[in-house]
């Protein structure tokens, strides 16, 4: 593909020039606290869609523009509402569909934040916020790129367009492979950019070539009829926190590598990463050890974990002398690509009943499984994606895994099996996506806009 030197940099250039309205409008979008839980006020949601959507109106580019819902799997209920826009190709260009989500994790506890959640802070050189870089970020990305491409090509803009902003990734994707479904005329594309994902650092882009799957459920425990004294009882009858503390046990060795028959090992190498980086990006405290065996990044990326994320237990401040007949864990195990999620729940699933204790009645519920993803590298669009990240940030990509999961991508490959699909993203190792002061590094996300201009540029010149 002959590269048009004056176009790139028409494109680079107004790029750059639209950073400082694309990081004013980021700030706005992070002021609204649309969270999807049901326990949140979902009035913000709507707000935040319907933003989203006057943003790429205001773009000029598009044929449609529309805020619109779809049913949730079986059930009656409507999903949250996501945004679509569209514009045919011309010319025997592609198209290509966008993806990012505008919905974000609950804040958790304010006052661990060193500036309130939802009040855009710069300092140090990053934007600190909830969802300033997980994932509205990555909505002003795809906006800021549209943006530059259409004022630096005006009439020349051939490539076809569609975008998706979801409302609810953060709450599961319920109601995106209905999405999909209803609206797959318009979707189908040939390239797809899933700007979800992180870099590898804050100089050097990161094209995400493999991501581990999920397998997360409710484990409930039970070893009594009714609570009991404890000190009456206690000795002889097994409470169910017992039990639970015992079984979980069981789920590491002593290295705390994942002890379960059955769970998958993807074989593939991995970049150089040592201890000292793993313990600055991760908040490791000092005295405390890695877990796992082998190279680092081979456990994050390829390897399979299993992390206990919620708990039901008695408050301290509630404690009391009484024997516990129930309790209820939620547990998250990630999955080497490669396994099925599906397969994985199996294999935890006959583990925690071979090994309960004291014959402990389970009971399994809320299951949710989402497939791993390895991305085919061979094709044009990764050869044009390198090429715009080199471009843009000024060094060479990284192929990376992730050791999180996007259970939709399943979804987009069902779906639009044809597609190449690019993992691209505006984190570094130090955003703190769903934790406490989340937050974005304002060059990091400055390379990332320009660099998916000048991939969408380069992808106006190709024909299919």
């Amino acid at each position: 593909m002959t590269p048009d030197l004056s176009r790139q940099d028409a494109v680079r250039a107004t790029a750059s020039d639209g950073i400082p309205a694309a990081l004013a409008d980021l700030g706005a979008l992070v002021r609204i606290p649309s969270i999807a839980w049901p326990a949140f006020e979902q009035s913000a949601v709507v707000r935040s869609a319907d933003v989203v959507a006057e943003l790429l109106r205001g773009t000029g580019v598009f044929e449609r523009v529309d805020v619109a819902r779809a049913a949730i799997a079986d059930s009656d209920e409507l999903g949250q509402p996501a945004v679509l826009a569209s514009r045919a190709a011309r010319n025997g260009r592609p198209t290509v569909l966008l993806y990012a989500h505008h919905d974000v994790q609950p804040p958790g506890d304010e006052a661990l934040w060193d500036s309130p959640p939802f009040e855009p802070t710069v300092r140090d050189g990053r934007l600190y916020g909830r969802g300033a870089a997980d994932d509205k970020a990555g909505v002003m990305v795809h906006v800021g790129a549209i943006r530059a491409l259409a004022e630096a090509l005006g009439d020349d803009l051939d490539l076809g367009i569609a975008v998706f902003i979801e409302g609810e990734e953060e709450y599961g994707s319920r109601s995106f492979a209905q999405f999909l479904i209803d609206h797959a005329d318009v979707l189908r594309s040939d390239v797809i950019v899933v700007a979800d994902s992180g870099n590898w650092d804050e100089r050097t882009p990161g094209l995400t070539v493999s991501l581990r799957g999920n397998a997360r459920f409710t484990l409930t425990v039970r070893t009594l009829a009714h609570a009991s004294h404890s000190g009456m009882m206690g000795g002889a009858v097994p409470d169910a926190m017992l039990a639970t503390v015992k079984l979980l046990s069981t789920l590491w060795d002593d290295d705390g590598a994942v002890a379960v028959d059955g769970l998958a090992v993807r074989d593939a190498e991995t970049p150089e990463y040592d201890e000292a980086m793993l313990r600055a990006e991760s908040g490791l405290l000092d005295g405390v050890s890695p877990i796992g065996r082998d190279s680092i990044l081979s456990r994050l990326w390829n390897k399979p974990s299993v992390t206990i994320t919620g708990w039901d237990a008695t408050p301290v401040e509630s404690a009391s002398n009484t024997l516990a007949p129930e309790t209820r864990v939620v547990i998250s195990a990630r999955v080497a690509p490669g396994q099925s999620a599906t397969e994985a729940f199996t294999a935890i699933e006959a583990h925690l009943r071979s090994h309960a204790p004291f014959g402990a009645q389970l009971e399994f519920s809320d299951v949710d499984c989402g497939d791993a993803f390895l991305i085919d590298t061979a094709g044009w669009a990764v050869e044009d994606a390198r090429a715009a990240f080199a471009d843009g940030y000024g060094v060479d990509a990284v192929d990376v895994g992730v050791g999180g999961s996007i259970p939709f991508i399943a979804d987009l490959v069902r779906e639009f099996p044809g597609a190449q699909i690019l993992v691209t993203g505006v984190e570094d190792p130090h955003a703190r996506a769903h934790s406490p002061n989340e937050s974005l590094h304002l060059e990091t996300f400055r390379n990332a806009l320009v660099s998916e201009a000048l991939l969408l540029e380069r992808l106006n010149r190709r024909t299919v």
